[in-house]
């Protein structure tokens, strides 16, 4: 398994479980598997669905701010792994 850094959590919307993140690097498509890690925060993730702005989308790219919901806890500054075989 390879993992790319693609992004940093810029916030974590606590009370929906959705990490808004930002697209450094790459791309990110519905159905990818991404591991979020952080200085207390370590967990993968299966991408079910993604917004921007809040219209659901199925792929993100470089530059793009996104939102995820992530099932789990994630903080600022936590980096986004996407995960390959």
């Amino acid at each position: 398994m390879t993992e790319t850094e693609i992004g940093v959590i810029v916030h974590f919307f606590d009370k929906i479980g959705v990490a808004a993140i930002s697209m450094t690097d790459g791309t990110l498509s519905v159905g990818d598997t991404i591991h979020i890690k952080g200085h207390s925060t370590d967990m993968t993730v299966t991408v079910e669905s993604m917004q921007i702005e809040q219209d659901k989308i199925q792929t993100a790219k470089k530059g793009d701010s996104i939102g995820i919901k992530t099932g789990g806890k994630a903080r600022e500054h936590d980096k986004v792994f996407k995960v390959t075989a």
